[in-house]
């Protein structure tokens, strides 16, 4: 599964790691080294990133049947 960004987004991201660049590392990052730099988050580091957003959101609706389960009506 590839992770795909609209365009407008992705423009942000690629200034974002161009201005990180500047600030942090003192270097200057063309915007094809930003943009081959961005794919490469998002092929290899991307599905790491998003797999654990579906195990929290598991996990935080599992918690959330839970809590509906237990205003079940008991028989007497």
């Amino acid at each position: 599964m590839e992770i795909e960004l609209r365009k407008e987004i992705r423009e942000v991201l690629i200034e974002d790691l161009k201005r990180y660049f500047a600030n942090e590392r003192d270097e200057d990052l063309s915007n094809l080294g930003a943009e081959l730099l961005l794919d490469y988050i998002l092929i290899n580091i991307g599905p790491y990133i998003y797999n654990k957003g579906i195990e929290d959101s598991y996990n935080y609706m599992s918690e959330r049947v839970e809590d509906l389960l237990s205003l079940e009506k008991r028989f007497r």
